[in-house]
C-alpha cells in the first residue's frame, strides 16, 4: 500500500514539473498548422484542377454576393476546396472539399472556433 501510495505521489509530481501552461504552438511536422491560412504560391494545377479553380472564382465573385454569405467554418467551404485542390491535387482536394460541404451545418462544434467581428465560426484549417 505503501508502494502504491509512493508510485502514485511519485508521478504526480513528474508530471506537475513536465506540464506547460498555455497554448504552445506546433513544431516538428506539425508546424505548418496555424490559425491563419498561408497563402502560397499557386503550385502548376492540371487542367481539371484549373477548371474547378474557374468554377470556384465563380461561386466567390458572382454567386455568393448576390446570394449572401451563409458558411458556418472559416475558411469558408469553397475557399477550403481551393486550398484543398491547391495542397493535395484536384481528386483528393475535391473529396477533401466534398467531405467539408457535408459537414457545413449550424450544429455545436466541438473544436476549435474563432470570432471574427464578434460573431463565432467553426475553425477548420486544411491538414
Amino acid at each position: 500500500m505503501a508502494f502504491r501510495s509512493f508510485l502514485l505521489l511519485s508521478l504526480l509530481i513528474f508530471g506537475a514539473l513536465e506540464a506547460r501552461p498555455g497554448f504552445i504552438e506546433p513544431w516538428g511536422k506539425d508546424s505548418t498548422l496555424s490559425l491563419a491560412p498561408q497563402e502560397k504560391e499557386k503550385p502548376k494545377l492540371s487542367l481539371v484542377a484549373k477548371g474547378a479553380e474557374k468554377i470556384i472564382w465563380f461561386h466567390q465573385a458572382i454567386l455568393s454576393p448576390v446570394d449572401g454569405p451563409r458558411s458556418h467554418f472559416r475558411p469558408t467551404s469553397s475557399q477550403y476546396m481551393k486550398l484543398a485542390i491547391y495542397r493535395w491535387g484536384f481528386f483528393k482536394g475535391y473529396i477533401k472539399g466534398c467531405d467539408r460541404l457535408l459537414r457545413e451545418n449550424s450544429d455545436t462544434w466541438h473544436y476549435r472556433e474563432i470570432e471574427i467581428e464578434g460573431k463565432v465560426y467553426k475553425w477548420d484549417p486544411v491538414r
